[in-house]
């Protein structure tokens, strides 16, 4: 690991991925984890953010870890070709603009960052790609933004994200956008738009990116983005923990480097088109749904798509599952951890691209 940054104008780090790879524009720092009942309870009495917290993060147990070699190996070449696919879209929209800087969204688009740009590079475009911190209701790291405008025209700039959940961080990108800080456009680039939000996807249906199921360890070691003020002072990067006690259980080269030796014999396709308005629409319906059949008033108790829901059950305390198709081997991990956490399995009904939704218990604090 390069040396850490405490300020945006200091040198960056690249967590356990090769500095090559990227940047990670964080700020690693020292969090003691709360744990996941507290946390949940601090974030729906409204006294805490959930981005002022971070649960513990411990390795998988070999059961899980099964499934993620078993998803790697069933869905590595589909993820192949859709992250070529985007990247020669990319290239394209670039037309003879030499470069396409990425701005990944720390986490789930840190992988997807670092596959993006070996891509790029072999479709002769110079690429540098920078992993930032995107928040919920709190916006975008702007001295991340700055950093990167400091060194890059912004309009060479695209966001890029592993997936859409119900399209909650891409409002948040726009919106942070809105005022074009730095002459930055709210670009954002996917693997998979169940929520058909997205300005490119490789493809609109929910499926398992098999980074998905792990948290640090596919990540560069590197946690969710931290927004509080103990940790981040003005002119500093939003910031991270970095996890050198999971060193020994780091898939994050290793994902890399499998899924680049699957690239590199690909050649991009174009993507087709999709409905993106039908899908929003669709995913919209889904959610007001569960919310009504659940009797729930908050919307950020629903998690769609099968990483959200992943997450969901890793880090959250879940009330149910509710699952396409209990066969599909796509959700297979999320039974075994429905089974080891006691959490129940409901039919997920309706027409739409989800496979999986996850519901956060409420609490009934105050």
């Amino acid at each position: 690991m390069t040396a850490a940054p405490a300020r945006a104008d200091e040198p960056p780090f690249s967590g356990s991925y090769a500095p090559d790879d990227l940047t990670f524009l964080l700020k690693p720092a020292e969090l003691a984890p709360v744990d996941v009942a507290t946390k949940e309870a601090l974030i729906q009495s409204g006294r805490r953010h959930y981005s002022e917290m971070l649960s513990p993060e411990s390795p998988p147990g070999d059961d899980y870890l099964r499934l993620y070699e078993e998803a790697l190996a069933r869905n590595g070449a589909r993820l192949a070709q859709d992250v070529v696919d985007l990247a020669g879209a990319l290239a394209t929209r670039a037309g003879d603009r030499e470069e396409v800087v990425i701005a990944s969204l720390a986490r789930a688009g840190t992988p997807i960052g670092v596959l993006l740009r070996r891509v790029l590079l072999r479709l002769g475009k110079r690429s540098t790609h920078y992993s930032i911190s995107i928040i919920r209701d709190r916006g975008i790291d702007r001295e991340a933004l700055r950093h990167i405008a400091e060194r890059h025209d912004p309009s060479d700039v695209v966001f890029v994200d592993g997936w859409t959940g119900k399209g909650t961080i891409t409002r948040e990108l726009n919106a942070s956008l809105d005022d074009r800080p730095f002459g930055f456009e709210p670009f954002l680039a996917v693997v998979a738009d169940p929520a058909g939000c997205a300005d490119l996807a490789a493809r609109g249906e929910d499926y398992l990116i098999p980074s998905g199921l792990l948290n640090a360890i596919v990540s560069g070691l590197v946690s969710r983005s931290v927004l509080n003020d103990a940790l981040v002072g003005p002119g500093e990067f939003h910031a991270c923990v970095y996890y050198r006690h999971l060193a020994p259980q780091d898939r994050s080269r290793d994902f890399i480097e499998q899924i680049d030796a699957l690239m590199s014999a690909m050649e991009p396709r174009q993507i087709a088109p999709r409905d993106a308005v039908a899908r929003a629409a669709a995913c919209e319906d889904m959610v007001r749904r569960i919310m009504a059949d659940c009797g729930i008033a908050d919307r950020n108790r629903i998690k769609p798509g099968v990483a959200e829901a992943t997450r969901a059950v890793l880090r959250r305390v879940p009330d149910r599952l509710l699952i396409k198709d209990p066969m599909d081997p796509d959700v297979a991990h999320l039974v075994l951890l429905a089974r080891e956490r006691g959490v129940t399995i409901h039919p997920l009904p309706g027409d739409h691209g989800y496979r999986a939704v996850a519901v956060i218990r409420s609490l009934g604090v105050d």
